[in-house]
């Protein structure tokens, strides 16, 4: 269960908790019950959608507003039910996640008014009152704090997991640079010294096998052999250091280890073979996708899987995240996009269950 999840079960249950006597009858409203029950009921499904994390602009403002406005309604409409202005401490928590910590003051700056008109329509002294306005003033201020304190956290952390996959992916690179090029020196050193010598001296010996005398020429010959032979061995082996293929599992898997609070799980086909360019691509593409999914969509878990059919091969990756209805296109994803067309493939997003990405280019 995540952290949303979490949170609003614990609004859930501490709302009906305080609520309870007006719900059950024990305390009279001021509006018929089954109307303060409505409210009630669009105060919760308010508080939830505002810490659901929905990715429409407009929403969580709207639920947030709502909030604000219910729980206003609720405690006024039932003054006498002890504990109520709880809720008003709920939405002065919530407001944080939704808007800046200025406008979180000012909800509770209103909520404050509100538990004091409700506090001064029952029979109480100034000074139980004041005493009430200022207990209810001091909680709404430490959880406002407290919530701007985790969403603190929460966003360092997350960005220290995006820097550990940018790392990541940036090593994974660099070291297959390394090895490529070192691979290249290994094969022009091989080429330019050793072949170019063996060519040399099956020349030599070629020269040698018209000369006179039978023994000599019979060593001459298998002389010969061997070294086209070896000559042959060299250029194999030169074949092989330039065309070694580049893991592309490994890689991944380096690129998306040891994230917090996201399980990445990397399916990569046997039949998949990508050059050096078409593998930096594939590594980029994850590195952008997870640092996505760690940003925006609240997922635990993350499957890429990369195959290949004769045609093309496709990196295909998806969350259990909220997705996007409309998604748009950050930079990342554009420069991405742009990567992949110029190696003549493509790149699609679909974010209509969780957030997916599939990426192609043609086969090597």
């Amino acid at each position: 269960m995540g952290t949303e999840e979490w949170s609003g079960l614990v609004m859930l249950v501490v709302a009906v908790a305080v609520a309870a006597p007006g719900l059950f009858g024990a305390v009279d409203t001021e509006i018929p019950r089954a109307w303060w029950i409505v409210l009630f009921v669009l105060f919760m499904s308010a508080l939830l959608t505002s810490v659901a994390g929905i990715t429409r602009r407009w929403l969580p403002y709207a639920a947030l507003g709502t909030t604000v406005v219910a729980s206003t309604a609720l405690v006024l409409t039932a003054p006498r039910m002890g504990m109520l202005p709880i809720l008003l401490v709920l939405t002065a928590a919530v407001s944080v996640y939704v808007v800046p910590l200025a406008v979180g003051l000012v909800v509770v700056g209103v909520n404050t008014a509100v538990i004091a008109l409700a506090a001064a329509a029952t029979p109480r002294t100034p000074a139980d009152i004041a005493v009430t306005v200022g207990f209810y003033l001091l909680i709404q201020l430490a959880t406002v704090l407290s919530s701007v304190t985790l969403l603190r956290e929460q966003r360092m952390r997350r960005e220290l997991a995006e820097a550990h996959v940018d790392l990541r992916a940036a090593s994974v690179l660099l070291s297959e640079s390394a090895r490529t090029a070192e691979r290249l020196r290994i094969s022009r050193e091989l080429h330019d010294l050793i072949g170019h010598q063996l060519t040399v001296l099956t020349l030599e010996l070629e020269t040698a096998r018209h000369l006179d005398g039978d023994p000599a020429r019979e060593h001459v010959e298998r002389a010969n052999r061997v070294a086209r032979d070896l000559l042959g061995d060299v250029r194999g082996t030169v074949g092989r250091l330039r065309t070694e293929p580049f893991d592309l599992e490994q890689a991944l898997l380096r690129v998306a280890a040891d994230l917090p609070g996201l399980d990445v799980s990397i399916d990569v086909s046997a039949a998949v073979a990508v050059d050096e360019e078409k593998s930096a691509a594939f590594v980029r593409a994850a590195q952008e996708i997870v640092t996505n999914t760690i940003r925006h969509a609240d997922a635990r878990e993350l499957w890429i899987t990369v195959t290949a059919d004769g045609t093309y091969t496709v990196l295909d990756a998806r969350d259990d995240g909220h997705g996007a209805c409309d998604p748009v296109l950050g930079n990342g994803l554009r420069g991405l996009r742009e990567r992949f067309q110029a190696l003549g493939g493509q790149l699609v997003v679909d974010g209509a269950d969780g957030f997916r990405v599939t990426a192609r280019v043609p086969a090597t």
